[in-house]
């Protein structure tokens, strides 16, 4: 029952990313190729292309390298505080308790957390959103620390008192 859930809001999900990608809707014909080149002079330089090429960066500079270990360590926190959550008696929300209880597992989950966030920004700098780019991973870096404080705030379950039979 729950398996069948999950598959069902990924297919969901799937069909509406997969549907608002502008490269996967429907190709127009392209117009006949001239097969001579026409001959250009080469443009001046105006101040619209100087002041676009200012905000853009090389994708692996100083910032994203600082922003990516921060998103590591932050998953890396998050492992951590899960596994003790769990030491503790709690029960993981997110995710299933038998993906946290399998520690190889789980760590796969975290380190795919990191390339997915490292994927999302690649696709944001290469299509020009370099706000974007740099928000996501603030963002990511944020909402897993506190998950990661929330953890170790949680009290410790200590069960039902065990009750004796005559």
């Amino acid at each position: 029952m729950k398996f069948t859930r999950i598959i069902r809001t990924v297919l969901i999900l799937t069909a509406a990313l997969a549907t608002s990608a502008p490269w996967l809707r429907a190709q127009e014909a392209s117009p006949a190729q001239n097969t001579k080149p026409p001959i250009t002079a080469p443009a001046a330089r105006s101040d619209k292309t100087t002041a676009a090429s200012g905000d853009e960066h090389r994708f692996w500079d100083k910032t994203n390298d600082w922003l990516f270990a921060g998103v590591a360590a932050s998953r890396t926190m998050d492992y951590f505080s899960t596994l003790n959550l769990r030491r503790r008696g709690r029960e993981e929300i997110l995710i299933t308790n038998d993906a946290v209880d399998d520690h190889a597992a789980f760590a796969i989950i975290e380190a795919a957390g990191v390339g997915v966030s490292m994927g999302v920004s690649y696709l944001f700098h290469r299509y020009g959103h370099h706000k974007l780019e740099r928000w996501t991973s603030i963002v990511h870096i944020g909402l897993a620390s506190t998950g990661d404080v929330r953890n170790y705030c949680l009290k410790t379950f200590h069960g039902l008192p065990a009750t004796t039979s005559p």
